[in-house]
């Protein structure tokens, strides 16, 4: 690693919510962020929900997020790697972001050495004990008998009724992540079932919301939290991993 360059990572934009203003708004501050790290950055981790619903038809992607992709795309292309991880609202990732942006993406965690420290980096959605529904529901997601029975439906009706489903798991879900829930946390009690037989330094968590470092038998568990409240993200100097909020 550069000694001179830093590694950031940031989650959980939900682009598109909770309308096209507000939506607007938060992207141009994600850009502002984009074009301020650009300068130091030797990799760029957005560890999912860049969107708060995503879907590549064969020919077709969604309207929107013009900004945020053409950021993306002039950073790969002045050959700073940028890599996005699927989140359980925007997934269906089929290619495009490889093929027209030049990320790489990633379907599930990876772990990674950095500079002598290990990370394990992971959005975090389906880990840990119990969330069995949820879990049943990514299933049903990931699946690719029904990702091709959706890409049947025209765009026009297909985003519709994602969006309305959406609406409803955001209703329900973003109040819960306002709370911190202690020992059980289940990253928390991810990183402790993990660390009995791997070795960690990291853990690199989107999906909950909440920015948050927390020690674990001597590794740090970090959540990078969000951008509709805490405009915040991390960064690794290649020393220590420390969590940072966007002023703008």
């Amino acid at each position: 690693m550069n000694t001179t360059k830093k590694i950031y990572f940031a989650s959980d934009f939900h682009l598109g919510i909770p309308d096209q203003k507000s939506s607007l708004v938060r992207e141009k501050k994600i850009v502002q962020w984009l074009d301020q790290i650009k300068h130091d950055a030797e990799e760029i981790y957005l560890v999912g929900d860049l969107f708060d619903f995503w879907f590549e038809f064969d020919l077709v992607v969604p309207k929107g997020f013009t900004r945020l992709l053409g950021k993306l795309a002039e950073i790969c292309d002045a050959g700073i790697p940028v890599h996005i991880f699927h989140g359980n609202h925007d997934l269906w990732m089929f290619g495009y972001f490889e093929k027209e942006i030049g990320c790489k993406v990633y379907k599930s965690e990876i772990t990674k050495e950095i500079n002598g420290k290990k990370f394990y980096i992971s959005h975090g959605d389906g880990i840990g004990r119990g969330q069995w529904f949820f879990k049943f529901l990514l299933a049903v997601y990931r699946n690719y008998f029904f990702q091709r029975l959706f890409a049947f439906f025209h765009p026009s009706v297909g985003l519709t009724i994602s969006y309305w489903f959406s609406k409803r798991s955001r209703e329900k879900t973003f109040k819960g992540n306002e709370n911190h829930y202690g020992e059980k946390e289940y990253h928390l009690q991810f990183a402790k079932e993990y660390l009995k037989t791997n070795t960690v330094d990291y853990f690199i968590f989107g999906h909950r919301h909440l920015p948050m470092d927390t020690d674990v038998n001597g590794s740090h568990v970090v959540n990078l939290g969000d951008w509709i409240n805490h405009n915040s993200y991390a960064v690794f100097d290649g020393d220590k991993v420390e969590i940072k909020k966007f002023e703008g």
